[in-house]
């Protein structure tokens, strides 16, 4: 990695930088070793200049929102953590449809939603991610995605060029999306909504937040679901059948509540979270010949 410290000081004059920072600090697993740097860009134009710094120097770089999707290794990332969630978190209603930044939390889209009597997206308001991230990973609850409420996506392609692009060239699919694929950094959202009646929006947010507590281990960190839906099944549901209720590495824990979710009891390594997902995935293998494909996004040697 050849990029240094003074340089990614000099740009991102109005953003910070720092070194070695605790990932364990900006996971929602609370697990993970350092970054090599940890960037915070203010603007296009400063995150434009890191990217392309990056991209020159052959030295990695990965998107942050919240890292509630995100298991970084004990050993760290050797290169550039560039985190959207505190500098571009904007939101803005302007009739049916909200603007938004990508590092904008889903929680507070919700609310603005609710406080704008918009419905369409009371689904997302219990997801803890990012505008941006849900559009990476298409996020989605109770029969509901982004997908059914995106209209416009602005996007930082790899040339340097900003540019919004629709719906439909995003790919949208289940957990996925072409942004990846395209080397597409999100920036910004345009969700499209419909005018409700408040006090029916904020009656099925709280039913649906009822329904998360009751059935999901909220009270411990986790990355969410844990593992993507396989075709005709529910990843809990052969996790549960294969008795793996409860399985544990370390304070790494197969939830005993939601089989679907792995949670850190407390002082779990990013390992220990990684060696239970592999004996989960081989063990559901071995019992059902399903394969559970993780996910959460790993970053680093694990």
């Amino acid at each position: 990695m050849s990029v240094s410290y003074n340089r990614l000081c000099e740009l991102v004059p109005a953003g910070e930088v720092r070194q070695k920072e605790p990932m364990s600090r900006h996971t929602t697993f609370r697990a993970g070793g350092p970054a090599a740097y940890y960037v915070e860009p203010v603007g296009e134009e400063e995150l434009t200049a890191v990217i392309g710094c990056c991209q020159e120097t052959n030295t990695p770089y990965y998107i942050l929102g919240s890292g509630s999707n995100l298991l970084v290794s004990d050993q760290g990332y050797d290169g550039v953590i560039i985190a959207l969630e505190k500098s571009w978190n904007s939101i803005g209603v302007e009739g049916s449809r909200i603007y938004a930044g990508a590092g904008a939390k889903l929680s507070r889209l919700a609310k603005a939603a609710l406080d704008a009597s918009l419905t369409g997206f009371e689904f997302a308001a219990g997801i803890p991610g990012t505008a941006g991230g849900a559009v990476v990973m298409n996020a989605g609850a109770y029969g509901c995605e982004m997908k059914n409420v995106l209209s416009q996506v602005r996007v930082l392609a790899p040339d340097g060029s900003c540019r919004s692009i629709n719906t439909e060239e995003l790919k949208l699919g289940y957990r996925t999306s072409c942004v990846a694929l395209k080397r597409y950094v999100v920036l910004a959202v345009v969700l499209d909504l419909k005018p409700g009646d408040p006090v029916r929006i904020r009656s099925q947010m709280t039913e649906l937040a009822t329904a998360r507590k009751a059935k999901q281990p909220l009270e411990f960190p986790s990355a969410g679901s844990t593992f993507k839906r396989p075709g005709g099944y529910f990843a809990g549901k052969l996790i549960e059948d294969a008795g793996l209720a409860g399985l544990r590495i370390g304070d790494a824990q197969v939830s005993e509540k939601h089989c679907g979710f792995v949670i850190n009891r407390g002082k779990a390594t990013a390992s220990d979270i990684m060696q239970l997902c592999r004996e989960v995935q081989d063990k559901v293998k071995e019992t059902f010949d399903v394969i559970l494909e993780l996910e959460v996004k790993t970053l680093g040697e694990f």
